[in-house]
């Protein structure tokens, strides 16, 4: 039974710490696919992506080129309205995938929040959820903060290669790089090098766009607001 991984996220832009969450949950789950799923509009984020739609799937698709097995998707950015990861997951479903197939990773904080998202609980029959802890954060914590769904916690070492007919919220240890977007953005108003945040394409991207620049945060956007959306 082949497993597919989802990723999702607004990647404004993406970093080096969505790519060691990614590579955590496939590695320790035997992945056979993972895809990047940039969000169109998302829900739990009260402030828009400062880059376009084109830009933030460019960047996703340069973070990942060359690594098999991986894939940049625009199934969010061409459908309108709220990204909810309920109607990605009745997607992929109807591409032929069953739930048991389909591991969506997240980072801990956003676990955290589980109970507030759309279709709550049912969009955990939709895939099992994998939850990736970010640093400074305790797996176990984050599992407390939910203790409702405590039963169908797993550790990812209970589960490997052994199919799970049964969804579940598996919980994977792995070391990812103290790296967020916000931190990204905020080196590039400065100025400052990107070598230790994000791969050397996107940067170069970023640079040669002029995108997350001071003036342009300063108004709340960035010049890539006049390209092409996907």
């Amino acid at each position: 039974m082949r497993r597919l991984g989802l990723l999702g996220g607004t990647f404004d832009p993406i970093h080096y710490g969505h790519l060691d969450a990614a590579a955590a949950a496939r590695q320790a789950l035997a992945l056979d696919e993972l895809r990047l799923l940039p969000a169109h509009d998302p829900p739990h984020r009260q402030i828009g992506p400062r880059a376009t739609a084109f830009h933030r799937f460019a960047m996703v698709a340069l973070a990942i080129d060359g690594v098999d097995g991986y894939s940049a998707s625009d199934a969010e950015l061409r459908r309108d309205g709220p990204s909810y990861t309920m109607d990605t997951l009745r997607t992929v479903h109807r591409e032929g995938w069953q739930p048991s197939q389909i591991f969506f990773i997240l980072g801990s904080d956003a676990f955290a929040e589980i109970t507030t998202w759309y279709a709550f609980p049912d969009v955990l029959d939709a895939a099992h959820f994998v939850v990736i802890a970010r640093p400074g954060a305790r797996l176990d914590a984050a599992a407390h903060r939910v203790p409702a769904l405590a039963a169908r916690v797993r550790q990812a070492v209970d589960v490997g290669a052994k199919i799970q007919e049964n969804t579940a919220i598996i919980l994977v240890e792995a070391r990812t790089r103290d790296v967020s977007s916000t931190e990204v953005r905020a080196r590039i108003a400065a100025d400052g090098p990107l070598d230790d945040l994000v791969p050397p394409a996107v940067a170069r991207h970023i640079r040669a766009h002029h995108l997350y620049e001071a003036v342009n945060e300063l108004h709340g956007q960035d010049t890539g607001r006049k390209q092409q959306s996907v």
